[in-house]
């Protein structure tokens, strides 16, 4: 959860009445030490799950945030890492950081849209790390297209996705009562704080990669291990754009 380093209650709530930009732009100073940050864990076995496909040669993290995720795209690619993000403040962050950890492959910082990015069909890899509770489910099949648009051909986009709560317990009734809570203060704040992370489902995901034009492909994160009816409790879906790399 949080540590002492983390935010405080007054700075989430005035976070969280801001809009999606300005509310992380606020917390970017404090972010690392919030349970939003994806945890080490789960990116290192993206990483190891990665480096079986690859290697590849130019990357792209999309809602990079503080840049966590940039370190897998380091560990993957050959030639170039790019992490896009619509909060200045995130970005800012992102870069002091990865100044303080030279080497790799160079480093490029791009503030902009995941809703319309500003590439053109650059890159082999594209990642992505729980940005996407920020998206409305009508808003997936542009994002989608999106990063099938700045893909190369025979180019993927990968990203974990955990196995849904079991109705009943505790994360499920968590999950529940943070969504009920974001629907209220939507309905009577403006602007919209979108963070609706029960919309994200596999089938509907998988539906719209598909639609976007990508064949998709799913590999269980063992060490994650896996539920009682043995299906996996993480898997990273990865699609690929159809063609044949250069």
């Amino acid at each position: 959860m949080f540590t002492p380093q983390g935010p405080t209650f007054r700075e989430l709530a005035v976070q969280a009445l801001s809009s999606v930009e300005h509310g992380y732009d606020l917390l970017a100073p404090k972010f690392d030490h919030t349970p939003f940050r994806t945890p080490d864990s789960v990116l290192r076995s993206v990483a190891q799950a990665l480096r079986r496909i690859g290697p590849f040669e130019s990357g792209l993290d999309l809602c990079c945030g503080t840049g966590a995720g940039m370190d897998v795209l380091r560990a993957v690619c050959r030639e170039q890492v790019t992490g896009v993000d619509i909060s200045a403040g995130m970005l800012a962050v992102a870069r002091e950081r990865s100044e303080a950890r030279p080497g790799g492959p160079p480093t490029a910082w791009v503030r902009g849209d995941a809703r319309a990015l500003p590439f053109g069909p650059a890159f082999d890899l594209v990642v992505s790390f729980g940005a996407f509770g920020h998206f409305l489910p009508g808003e997936l099949p542009g994002l989608f297209a999106q990063v099938h648009s700045v893909l190369r051909p025979g180019g993927r986009f990968a990203f974990p996705i955990g196995a849904p709560v079991r109705p009943g317990s505790r994360g499920y009734w968590a999950l529940l009562g943070f969504d009920a809570a974001m629907r209220v203060r939507n309905a009577v704040w403006r602007p919209p704080f979108v963070m609706y992370y029960r919309e994200f489902r596999l089938d509907d995901v998988r539906r719209e990669l598909a639609r976007a034009g990508f064949s998709v492909e799913l590999y269980a994160l063992p060490e994650f291990g896996r539920r009682s009816d043995g299906s996996p409790r993480c898997r990273m879906v990865v699609a690929t754009k159809p063609g044949s790399a250069e």
